[in-house]
């Protein structure tokens, strides 16, 4: 390689040929290979890799997976080189070349004696601004992580506390219902029973159960007063503990007398049984239904994180997105509708689900934000061709042409400082973009406003990490 592979990039306008014959001579020139790394990150970054021709990937790991960040291919943009400011310097991200070509590997110290010599203000002034923008870019990165870490763990508490609270109310009087099952057995035992009497009590049991549909509040509270009513003309000390569960079931007063004249002196504790049997499986169904609800949770929670499941997989995108309103249920119950239109036709496809994932988290999120809390929030999939088109639609005010306009730009935000998921639309068109071979656009008006993911239905995808 020599000055003239140089003069044309934009990159080294300004400097001589002299300079330039002088960057050339401490530097070496290195093939670029589709697939081969040509550094790794984390390692010191002693060296200042400047693209002559082809293309070469950035990728990180991120948890297990092999993130994608971006790509290095116009001629002149650069990576590393850290260690010429920076002693503890290393690379932020391994390189891998994606087309033939060529890169000038520029020692770290041959880059400073350069810059110190053609530009000794440009040197120190490089070396501050490197300094501050890693310590502010970390802070921000962090602060930005534990707002969103703890607004989905506070969401999630919220949710799953719900069904847990529910679930030890059932369990706290279940212990009720079965000492009163126990009390009523040993009644009947004194009142002597026979077998018959108790399997003919058993079979009008068994004639009771949920009623077809839930009765008015109003139609519940008189049957068990005309319930009640009844127990207390037989005598039935009890009656505030055996005329609700036998009224919600549907037992009336003709179901009662027919039950009086099976037990006979041992009404009461027959009737107690009945109740208590009732009692205890509504309970056992509310318990069933409470650790269903948690189950279900935890496992949108793992679907939403992924953190089972390889990097790239065979995916349905719904599960994805409902997995993703789970996560997000505690800004949707009040206010917000869902109106869900998938299609039935689409198929599974090969993704990064867990990057899909935080791309639907995203866009749901500033829906909700734009609609202020109150709207209804459209999720449609459905097949257009080669592609499989995803569209989340707000009734919010719209965004202004402005606004619709920078909306994918780097660091670009209309949300005040600590609200948001902390990933910019930027960030998601380049999951759906570098990583997904889709796109991402914005329709806007008021009243509507669209944004619409478009990813590949089949084929390899670019840049696969596989």
């Amino acid at each position: 390689m020599n000055a003239d592979d140089l003069r044309g990039i934009a990159l080294f306008a300004g400097l001589t040929d002299a300079q330039l014959d002088e960057l050339v001579a401490g530097s070496t020139e290195l093939p670029i290979e589709p697939g081969v790394d040509l550094f790794h990150e984390g390692e010191p970054a002693d060296f200042w890799w400047v693209l002559v021709e082809g293309a070469i990937a950035l990728h990180r790991k991120i948890g297990r997976e092999d993130t994608v960040m971006g790509k290095i291919d116009v001629p002149g943009r650069w990576a590393g080189g850290f260690r010429a400011w920076d002693e503890h310097g290393v690379y932020l991200a391994s390189g891998r070349g994606l087309t033939e070509g060529r890169v000038l590997r520029v020692p770290a110290e041959v880059l400073r004696d350069r810059i110190d010599a053609w530009f000794p203000l440009g040197g120190h002034l490089i070396k501050g601004v490197y300094g501050t923008a890693r310590a502010i870019e970390s802070t921000a990165r962090q602060r930005d992580a534990l707002i969103t870490l703890g607004t989905l763990a506070a969401g999630l508490a919220h949710e799953i506390n719900n069904p847990a609270a529910a679930a030890a109310r059932s369990v706290s009087a279940l212990e009720t219902a079965c000492d009163s099952l126990l009390s009523a057995l040993r009644g009947l035992a004194v009142g002597e029973v026979t077998a018959a009497q108790f399997g003919a009590l058993d079979d009008l049991r068994r004639e009771l159960g949920p009623r077809a549909t839930v009765p008015d509040p109003v139609d519940l509270a008189d049957d068990e007063n005309r319930i009640s009513d009844w127990l207390d003309d037989h005598g039935v000390e009890r009656s505030w503990l055996i005329a609700p569960p036998l009224a919600a079931v549907g037992a009336g007063v003709e179901w009662c007398d027919r039950a009086a004249v099976v037990l006979g002196d041992a009404l009461e504790p027959g009737l107690e049984w009945v109740a208590s049997t009732l009692s205890t499986s509504t309970l056992l169904s509310e318990v069933k239904e409470s650790t269903r609800r948690i189950t279900e949770l935890v496992a949108a929670v793992r679907s939403y994180s992924q953190m089972d499941r390889g990097s790239i997989q065979t995916i349905d995108v719904t599960e994805g997105i409902e997995s993703t309103l789970v996560m997000l249920g505690h800004k949707l119950r009040d206010g917000i509708e869902v109106v869900r239109s998938y299609g039935a036709d689409v198929p599974r496809i090969d993704a990064f689900a867990g990057e899909l994932n935080q791309v639907w988290t995203n866009l749901i999120d500033n829906a909700v934000d734009a609609m202020n809390g109150t709207g209804t929030l459209r999720i449609g999939t459905r097949i257009d061709g080669n592609r499989v088109v995803v569209e989340f639609t707000d009734t919010g005010p719209g965004m202004p042409a402005e606004v619709a306009a920078r909306a994918f730009e780097p660091f670009y935000t209309t949300k005040d400082v600590g609200k948001g998921t902390g990933l910019g639309l930027d960030i998601a068109q380049r999951i759906v973009t570098d990583h997904h071979g889709g796109t991402i656009t914005i329709t806007s008006q008021p009243g509507e406003t669209t944004l619409q993911v478009r990813l590949r239905l089949e084929g390899p995808l670019p840049n696969d990490r596989r």
